[in-house]
Order: C-alpha cells, then structure tokens, then sequence
C-alpha cells in the first residue's frame, strides 16, 4: 500500500501547501521558510486554496466517481466529506486575501495577512507532524517543528 494511500484525507491539502512552499525554498536555496510561505501567497496554488475551488474540484471529482477517490480507490464516508467541508471553510475564513494589502507602509504584514500566514504554517505542522508520527521522516523537507 502507498504512503498517500494511507494519508488521512484532511492532510490532502497541506500535503500540496507543504509541497508547493517546499518547491519555491529549493529554487531559492538562500530563502528562508518565512519568505516561502510568503511567496506561496502569492501564487494561484494560493489562490486555488483559498476560493474553496481546490476542494469544489474535488468534491466534484469524487460526486461523479461515487465519492471513490482516485488516488486512494477508497470511498469517502459522509463524517469524512463533513470534515472536508469544515476544512473548506476554515481555508476560506481563514486564508482570506486583499490584493495590494499585504503590507502596511511600515512594512509589517496587516492582520488579515498574518491569520492567513499563520493558518498555512499550523497546516503544514499538521503534515509534518503526522510525518513523524508515520515515521516518514524523509518527507520532512522544511523542519518547521525542530
């Protein structure tokens, strides 16, 4: 059986998070985590996560595959698809973007700005910790626990 296979499904998109910011850092080998989350809000895996539209996609995916997913080739459960739809929520609420105010004239990021910082790092902890829990260390690429 596969490691994702046997990936909690609310893991699903900080998998991607932690993947996409992991990427950037090894194009930019001199950024530090900090920068690459940053960086990563700026982009339309970014933006895709907090529309909703990457969990509307999937939704819709597994609607017209009887709720079978891909990946695993198991069905989702009604309590899992709740959950899911909380997670949605929660990346909404909490991953809300205002174009062009990001900073503030001092150059401190504004409130809004932080929550949504500060949601993305706790998601990709979430990862990592099952990582260590799971012993798969070598998933672990950006140490944000140590």
């Amino acid at each position: 059986m596969s490691v994702d296979s046997d990936k909690p499904y609310v893991l699903r998109v900080a998998e991607l998070i932690y993947s996409k910011v992991t990427k950037i850092k090894k194009e930019n080998s001199e950024m530090s985590n900090i920068q690459a989350f940053e960086v990563f809000m700026t982009t339309k895996d970014y933006d895709l996560i907090s529309s909703g539209e990457f969990h509307d996609k999937w939704f819709l995916e597994l609607k017209n595959n009887d709720f079978v997913d891909k990946i695993t080739g198991k069905k989702i459960n009604n309590e899992t698809m709740r959950l899911l739809e909380i997670q949605k929520d929660s990346m909404i609420k909490f991953l809300i973007k205002i174009p062009k105010l990001y900073y503030t004239k001092s150059h401190f990021p504004l409130e809004i700005s932080q929550r949504a910082f500060d949601h993305l790092w706790r998601v990709c902890e979430s990862f990592e910790m099952w990582c260590k829990e799971t012993k798969q260390k070598n998933l672990i690429t950006l140490n944000i626990l140590d």
